[in-house]
Formats: structure tokens, C-alpha cells, sequence
């Protein structure tokens, strides 16, 4: 009886509080590396707004995970500002960059958000040479809609190429590291 009451409690609180998270993907580095874990507040934003600068565990647009890309055509110097309508099943986790009502553009990887360079981002590596590290024709995010990026701008499949995120695909915010050892903290 103890037993399946302490495991109904784990999942219970897995499912509505905090859920741990693997980091997949190079797309984070360097805030976070392949294969470091994560703990998801999955609570936090059914009391508040995801704000920028938020790491937030999401459902990509359904296609994102297997190479498909934005719900709709675009300009090639033009973030994709569409999804397509249905969600992954798969688990993403990036930073927040714009948010609903948000003109964005993308300049040297750093967002162009309401015309304003966001360049104090240390957090962030270099993005190169590749297209999408500028795309100067600016985008609207949609009403209830989020925009991500990796901090490894070069390297990370995200909005830019896959559109905003509706909030209801949102699954909560990255608070704290605990695995491994030697990168233990809180955000």
C-alpha cells in the first residue's frame, strides 16, 4: 500500500508539478549540453505569461522532429511565421525570443524584436555564415503565440524554421539543472 502510494504520488506530481527532462540536442549549448537534465515547472504558466528569455519545454509543430518545415510558404529572407496546425509528439526545449504581437527579424542569429537587436545575449554562441542567421524581412507573432531559438544559433532547429509555438503546446519552464554533478543549479 505504501509503495503504490508513493508512486502514485511521483507521477502525480510528474504530470501537474515537475517533470525531469534529457537535453537531446547540441541546439542549447552553451546554457545546456547533450545529455545534461532538466526540471520543468509545468505549473508556473497557468498563473502567468511566458516571458523572453524563458527555457520552456514545448510540442514542436507536427513535421518539426522529421525534417518537414513551415505550415506556410515564405519569403527566403523571412523567419516562417506559420506552424504547421497540428503539434509533435516530441519534446523540445529552447528559449523564448518574441512573444504574441512581436515583430521579429533575425540579424548575425540575434532576434530583431520590435525593431530593437537583441545583442546582450552571452548566453548565446555565434550563429556563422548559414541563412537563417539573417533573415532581414520581419515577421508578426500571432495573438497566443510564442517564438524560439536555440543559444546555439548556428546549430539549432527552431521557429525560425518551423514558425511560433501556440501557448496551449507550451509544457512549462525550465527552472533547474541536477544532472551532471558539476553543472547543478537553478536558472
Amino acid at each position: 500500500m505504501i509503495v503504490a502510494l508513493a508512486l502514485g504520488l511521483a507521477l502525480a506530481i510528474q504530470a501537474w508539478l515537475v517533470k525531469p527532462y534529457q537535453i537531446p540536442s547540441q541546439s542549447m549549448e552553451p546554457t545546456l549540453d547533450v545529455g545534461q537534465r532538466v526540471l520543468v515547472n509545468r505549473f508556473l504558466y497557468h498563473f502567468t505569461d511566458p516571458g523572453i528569455g524563458d527555457i520552456v519545454v514545448f510540442h514542436p509543430p507536427a513535421g518539426a522532429d522529421n525534417g518537414v518545415q513551415c505550415g506556410v510558404q515564405h519569403d527566403p529572407g523571412q523567419a516562417c511565421a506559420e506552424p504547421t496546425p497540428q503539434r509533435s509528439s516530441q519534446n523540445f526545449i529552447k528559449r523564448i525570443v518574441a512573444g504574441p504581437g512581436d515583430t521579429l527579424s533575425v540579424r548575425n542569429g540575434h532576434p530583431v524584436v520590435n525593431g530593437v537587436e537583441k545583442t546582450d545575449e552571452p548566453y548565446t554562441l555565434p550563429c556563422g555564415d548559414g541563412g537563417a542567421c539573417n533573415l532581414p524581412k520581419p515577421i508578426t507573432i500571432p495573438a497566443g503565440y510564442y517564438f524560439m531559438m536555440g543559444d546555439n544559433r548556428g546549430a539549432s532547429d527552431d521557429s525560425r524554421f518551423w514558425g511560433p509555438v501556440p501557448r496551449d503546446w507550451i509544457i512549462g519552464k525550465a527552472f533547474a539543472t541536477y544532472w551532471p554533478p558539476d553543472r547543478v543549479g537553478i536558472f
